[in-house]
């Protein structure tokens, strides 16, 4: 579905990003990981058209889609989720998920897509009224997504959703990220919460300095150690481990 084939973006003379290729099937739920500042927030932005690649391409379902505006990539099927939500926090939550709907031009089709979408989260329905500046930040995530989802997107873009929330709040947003990965939306997740995501994750990237440097599934990333040393902190645990026991 979704095909990047050695992007490079920069930030004035700054390279974010170099030479990124991945794939995202249909289907998939694949997560890009890493730690702050190694450009995978840069990644969803590129392939959003807020930053525009100086080299390599980007393909959405065969198209090349990296010379279009924002606007006509989200009219192709590609919604995002952006990092610390987003929301307008003086709107309604009615408001906010009318402003993700912006392209429903037809009343009708309108209520029938918040139908489904509060019908996935009924407490948005419950709070329609509400200014979503006052909802929790668990809450808040929730209609961010619930935003996203107005346009029905063929490929759902979610950037660091987990960032800021509780511990018990993580595990009710990966679980609806996995619910909704389940009723059949292609989802490419970036996330520095690195053992929740590839519990969940078909496949994941492994980034550091805007270049990708490992890839596999749960199974095949587990297994290297760079990845349980940098991001699962198991690596000096078991190396420590083994020099007690001698």
């Amino acid at each position: 579905m979704l095909k990047l084939v050695g992007v490079e973006t920069f930030y004035g003379k700054v390279k974010a990003l170099h030479g990124v290729s991945l794939e995202v099937l249909e289907g998939q739920l694949v997560c890009i990981l890493g730690a702050n500042g190694a450009g995978k927030s840069t990644i969803l932005k590129t392939i959003c058209g807020v930053a525009e690649p100086e080299y390599g391409t980007i393909h959405f379902e065969d198209e090349q889609i990296n010379n279009l505006e924002p606007e006509k990539i989200i009219e192709k099927g590609i919604s995002l989720v952006p990092e610390n939500r987003r929301i307008f926090p003086e709107l309604s939550v009615h408001e906010n998920l009318a402003m993700g709907g912006f392209l429903i031009n037809d009343k009708l089709k309108f209520q029938q897509r918040f139908a489904e979408v509060v019908d996935h989260f009924p407490i948005l329905q419950n709070r329609a009224d509400q200014q979503a500046g006052t909802l929790s930040g668990g809450e808040q995530q929730i209609l961010a997504i619930g935003r996203a989802l107005m346009l029905k997107p063929r490929l759902l873009l979610l950037d660091e959703p987990s960032l800021g929330l509780s511990p018990k709040l993580v595990e009710e947003i990966f679980a609806i990220i996995q619910n909704l990965h389940k009723s059949g939306v292609t989802i490419l997740l970036v996330e520095q919460n690195v053992n929740h995501a590839l519990k969940i994750a078909d496949y994941g990237y492994v980034l550091t300095s805007g270049k990708i440097f490992l890839s596999g599934t749960y199974d095949e990333l587990y297994k290297e150690e760079k990845v349980r040393d940098m991001y699962l902190g198991e690596g000096q645990y078991v190396r420590r481990s083994k020099l007690w026991s001698s």
